[in-house]
């Protein structure tokens, strides 16, 4: 998705702003750009230093809030470790909820705490002939992003900017178990928080991923285009590669990824 998406971004975050700066009194025909981004405003990779243990206040290895902003503590969780150990490199596997729910002629809104149960992806992921594995990059399309798409400015403000219910996976004890049992390196989805939002205590999946586990969350990705290709090809599985920002003490990221089929 453009850095531009999107256009109204929720939870007060900031509108992604591009602006030119002209270098002919400096002598050349040139131009510079500049950019101002809120790294959670669109497609995103939710890092370390982005959420706590809501119960507890405690981020990832036991990082406290107020430790954050601390320069003493920049590398601390930091994304940059990310990009210096080469990015995130592995196998991703798509599962198309939304494909699937309107072959079953399942009616639901993208903009309401629809969940997307276990049995749903286990049933999908047999539907479409794929296998996980341990380490693999888990990616769901609810069709949040087919959603905003085709979405006026006044749907949009309403339901993406001041809405407070997006559809995602289910978060209670099964999901739990079952993505503990999985193994996954990291999960993404085109839904605003990839569990079904708001969560509820005690299995808010931010929590768990991030907090408990070190499981790095995408977010808002744009798998339109990844599950056209996926169908035509009767693939679901594929070589993922991501290229997160390298920015010492990083909470968030663009992904910059790629699917290699």
């Amino acid at each position: 998705w453009g850095l531009e998406n999107v256009h109204e971004p929720g939870f007060t975050r900031e509108k992604f702003q591009h602006n030119f700066k002209d270098l002919k009194p400096l002598g050349f025909f040139a131009w510079d750009d500049l950019i101002h981004i809120n790294t959670q405003s669109g497609s995103q990779w939710d890092g370390f230093r982005h959420w706590g243990h809501q119960e507890t206040g405690l981020y990832y290895n036991g990082l406290k809030h107020e430790e954050i902003p601390d320069p003493a503590h920049v590398d601390d969780n930091s994304q940059h470790h990310w990009s210096e150990r080469g990015g995130i490199v592995g196998r991703g596997v798509l599962i198309d909820y939304a494909s699937w729910a309107e072959k079953k002629g399942i009616v639901y809104s993208a903009t309401s705490r629809h969940e997307i149960s276990i049995q749903d992806v286990e049933e999908i992921a047999k539907d479409q002939g794929v296998e996980f594995r341990p380490a693999d990059i888990l990616i769901i399309r609810s069709g949040w992003v087919k959603w905003y798409n085709a979405a006026n400015a006044e749907e949009r403000i309403a339901k993406a900017k001041n809405g407070h219910e997006f559809i995602g996976l289910a978060g209670n004890e099964e999901s739990v178990e079952w993505l503990w049992n999985h193994h996954f390196a990291a999960v993404a989805g085109d839904a605003i928080a990839f569990e079904a939002w708001p969560p509820k205590a005690p299995y808010r999946l931010h929590d768990h991923f991030l907090a408990m586990w070190g499981t790095p969350i995408g977010e808002l990705w744009n798998l339109e285009e990844l599950a056209e290709a996926c169908k035509r090809e009767k693939k679901y599985s594929f070589m993922l590669t991501s290229a997160p920002l390298n920015v010492h003490g990083g909470v968030a990221s663009p992904p910059n990824a790629l699917a290699i089929l």
